[in-house]
């Protein structure tokens, strides 16, 4: 059943209105009329809803019965990722939100080789957070992740403040022998705990990068023995999470 995320919630009578792209998709995608059934989303709760009427620009439906089942990661999971080539944070964000991330926040990293304009910075997040919507619709999710604007290092740091723990995948902890091992870090979180962690882009974090993120009480952790790529890493760290936690 297809799932649409509403932009305005329900009225008093359970009735809600869905346009624009939704109204296309519903409308000439899907082929669907008046009696057909869709899951919409509002506030965080997924219902099937009936379709009462379709005009020349708008679908009306109601919601039936209680909320689904609620299937959102028990740990709320923030990404940092320094800015990469290509379409390496499509991937982050499109199976990010597959695995359950709740925020994807980019920032500019000393190794990044990616320069951000800002001028076509905006069109460039629009289109991440189209990506985010459109895989929280297909993997069912009751949350579109938000995606932030890059960051300076120093604001990604004050940032940290907002969360219960705070980690950076280090790749120099991972050639040690005495890494910090990511399931004794997972094993260490609790449900609904805010968790941020840090990754950095082709070439890693740099030790000035890595110092500021201890001053700050980043914890490090290591992603295993070998090092990952920038797009793999965020999304084995996801895995992990859910392995421990689903």
């Amino acid at each position: 059943m297809q799932r649409y995320f509403l932009e305005t919630g329900f009225n008093l009578e359970g009735e809600a209105v869905l346009f624009g792209e939704d109204y296309k998709h519903i409308v000439q995608v899907m082929r669907m009329a008046i009696d057909g059934k869709i899951i919409v989303v509002a506030e965080a709760e997924a219902f099937i809803a009936t379709i009462k009427d379709i005009t020349d620009d708008k679908v009306i439906v109601k919601k039936e019965g209680e909320p689904l089942p609620e299937n959102e990661l028990p740990v709320h999971i923030t990404i940092a990722c320094g800015l990469a080539k290509g379409d390496k944070h499509d991937l982050i964000v499109q199976k990010g939100t597959e695995l359950g991330v709740s925020e994807v926040i980019l920032f500019k990293a000393e190794r990044s080789i990616v320069k951000w304009d800002d001028k076509k910075g905006v069109k460039r997040i629009e289109r991440l957070q189209k990506i985010a919507h459109q895989a929280a619709e297909q993997c069912h999710r009751t949350v579109i992740p938000t995606i932030e604007s890059p960051l300076t290092i120093n604001q990604l740091v004050a940032k940290g403040q907002e969360f219960d723990v705070c980690l950076f995948a280090d790749e120099e902890e991972a050639k040690t022998g005495e890494r910090p091992r990511l399931a004794d870090r997972i094993k260490n979180l609790s449900p609904n705990e805010k968790v941020l962690i840090v990754f950095g882009p082709e070439g890693g974090l740099s030790r000035n990068e890595a110092e500021a993120f201890l001053e700050a009480n980043f914890l490090p952790v290591a992603l295993g023995p070998r090092i990952l790529r920038t797009e793999t890493a965020p999304l084995y760290f996801l895995s992990a999470v859910s392995y421990e936690f689903e």
